[in-house]
């Protein structure tokens, strides 16, 4: 989620041009989260996927020129990002569901059309920060987009969740300190956890978790392989370069 926009959106290219994405001038802009995040994306045809918090649809327009077959539905709570969303949607040729809704609130969900058990796919970006846990921004934009109310993940998380179908896979892109309170979101809800750590480099420890699991799944849990971005010279590793090219993808295990 981002600030609404407040003058005209500038247009960035995503996965070597292939995915052309309007977004606000300021704030919160989709960059390597969003990327990772569309990579790590197991879209099959026929499935329905959502992008929860979508903001101006960078996710799931990634994951929908990869898979054309797909029905994509994206959910975003401002209007004016929903709207650019649209717009971004009809310039990338993606015929795509945008629905307005706070996925914190039961009863904005409900009104959005939103139905419990329905979706294949579930792939979000959640708020990294909390209320009363972080100093948030003072510009309101910007802390909507990186903030949630106290306790707000969870509550998150298991909207999502409950969007799922039996045997539907959620994945989601968080800061790697938050690993607990993810897994504490998901556990008891979701099977067959898959944990994959995200470096800046080969020296620092995780920045990123890309964390994936299927609904009704009793498989154990897995860390695999970890993702370096960086290499010695300060550009992308030949994997993270093929990633942000739409050249390779982040896969999961079988649950």
């Amino acid at each position: 989620m981002s600030e609404s926009p407040q003058s005209e959106p500038a247009a960035d290219s995503l996965l070597g041009g292939r995915v052309l994405v309007h977004q606000p001038p300021k704030g919160h802009r989709a960059g390597t989260d969003a990327v990772l995040l569309a990579a790590a994306a197991p879209v099959r045809a026929g499935d329905t996927v959502v992008d929860v918090g979508a903001s101006t649809g960078a996710v799931g327009l990634m994951t929908a020129v990869r898979e054309r077959q797909a029905r994509l539905v994206f959910v975003e709570r401002d209007p004016d990002l929903a709207d650019l969303c649209r717009r971004n949607c009809i310039a990338n040729g993606v015929e795509a569901t945008v629905a307005v809704a706070d996925v914190l609130d039961r009863a904005s969900r409900r009104a959005a059309g939103l139905v419990p058990g329905s979706a294949d796919l579930v792939l979000t970006n959640p708020p990294f920060l909390e209320e009363g846990k972080a100093r948030l921004s003072p510009d309101p934009g910007r802390s909507a987009a990186h903030a949630l109310p106290a306790g707000g993940l969870q509550a998150w998380l298991t909207a999502c969740i409950a969007l799922l179908k039996p045997k539907g896979r959620l994945v989601l892109v968080h800061r790697a300190d938050r690993l607990a309170e993810c897994l504490g979101a998901v556990g008891g809800k979701l099977g067959g956890l898959s944990i994959r750590f995200v470096h800046p480099d080969g020296e620092r420890p995780a920045i990123r978790l890309l964390l994936s699991g299927v609904k009704g799944s009793r498989a154990p849990l897995a860390v695999l392989p970890p993702l370096v971005l960086h290499g010695p010279g300060g550009g992308f590793t030949p994997l993270a370069a093929a990633i942000h090219r739409g050249e390779a993808l982040l896969p999961w295990r079988d649950s």
